[in-house]
């Protein structure tokens, strides 16, 4: 129990992170094998009897295993979807399992380019292999191994977690029974490549990323971090959300002439890239970005998304917001098509909300309602 004081309603409380240690050789899709890895993970919950009340929940950039609770030595460290996983919420931890997991590649403690490479004693840097959402998927089905969990009752994310939701009922249909897709597209577009592309070059131009080997260098590529994490924030919020947040007020009652912060929004994205500059490491930036870009299941069944998806079985929640424009409802609507072109179970929702892609995150009412009865569903069926 947490100490009163840190009592948060209806939350899991203090968690603690876990690791596994795998000796089985991943191979990646590159080709590139790593001979063993670490995987952090944080559980929720308690598994049933018959170990089918499983979900495992995706993360998406910047995030990983810390879904929900907080620590006991960080009672302001709350789980990045701690909104949405909990007692009494929508994927209630009364009734469900739920996992988090750090994906390879990743800088919260799973094996990434900052860990030691044995073979020379270094960390990997540029050594790493460049990981796409199959290796994650394939990583994470090893994890579900050692767990004792043959079969998720449901995969869950939004933005890239739902590309890796997606891309388990492609890789492991026999293992998910539902796939919750949340603010998700089937690939990204020649724009969104671009926004990743300009991200990853304000951090291979910085003097000190040192090809991706800052570490022996004892530095940080901190302005190319910030200048990443600026670029991407302006693409999660919708230009209405940026309006009524911060329209257009100066921090000083009149306008200064100079090219330092003038605007509360320039305030805003420096204060976000500065933040994510001293936590995240620049070259898990670099592979998750190009992770997204990668992500393609139709293209190895001539662009047809009807083929790709062809070996689903699982039911599927598929959820999209209207001001999001990063990965626009029209995206998601190709999903459903073709799950439907399959004859999959699919139920879609287009929630009216303003905050843009942001919005998966956030407290929306009828999208948590929405997510609650669906998962009610689940547990009716367990």
């Amino acid at each position: 129990m947490a100490p009163e004081g840190n009592a948060r309603p209806r939350s899991v409380g203090a968690v603690k992170p876990q690791i596994l240690r795998f000796t089985e050789p991943l191979r990646f899709r590159s080709g590139a094998v790593l001979d063993s890895y670490d995987l952090v993970y944080e559980t929720y919950g308690r598994l049933n009897a018959a170990k089918s009340n499983a979900v495992l929940v995706c993360h998406a950039l910047n995030a990983a295993h810390h879904v929900a609770g907080y620590y006991a030595d960080a009672p302001d460290d709350v789980g990045w979807w701690d909104n949405m996983i909990g007692p009494g919420k929508p994927v209630d931890t009364e009734k469900f399992f739920v996992v988090g997991v750090n994906n390879v590649g990743g800088c919260f403690g799973s094996t990434g380019p900052k860990s030691t490479n044995p073979a020379t004693g270094k960390p990997y840097g540029s050594g790493f292999p460049v990981v796409t959402v199959e290796d994650w998927v394939n990583a994470q089905a090893r994890l579900a191994d050692r767990l004792g969990i043959a079969s998720f009752a449901a995969v869950m994310g939004g933005s890239l977690g739902a590309m890796q939701a997606l891309q388990w009922t492609i890789g492991y249909p026999e293992r998910i029974r539902n796939s919750v897709v949340v603010a998700a597209a089937p690939k990204l577009s020649a724009q969104n490549i671009a926004f990743n592309e300009v991200a990853r070059q304000a951090i291979t131009t910085d003097p000190d990323f040192h090809g991706g080997d800052y570490y022996e260098h004892g530095v940080v590529p901190r302005r190319g971090l910030r200048l990443a994490r600026m670029i991407g924030h302006i693409t999660y919020l919708s230009d209405d959300a940026m309006m009524e947040k911060f329209g257009r007020a100066l921090r000083s009652d009149q306008i200064s002439f100079h090219f330092d912060v003038d605007f509360e929004i320039e305030s805003y994205l420096r204060h976000q890239g500065d933040k994510f500059s001293e936590y995240f490491d620049a070259n898990t930036y670099l592979l998750i970005t190009r992770a997204l870009d990668y992500f393609d299941p139709a293209a190895g069944h001539g662009d047809d998304l009807s083929k790709a998806l062809a070996p689903a079985r699982a039911r599927f929640l598929v959820v999209s917001f209207t001001s999001d424009w990063r990965f626009a409802p029209p995206r998601s609507r190709e999903i459903v098509k073709a799950l439907l072109d399959n004859r999959c179970d699919v139920s879609y929702a287009e929630i009216d909300a303003p905050h843009g892609h942001d919005a998966f995150l956030l407290d929306d009412p009828r999208y948590h309602s929405l997510v609650r009865a669906y998962f009610d569903g689940i547990f009716e069926r367990l």
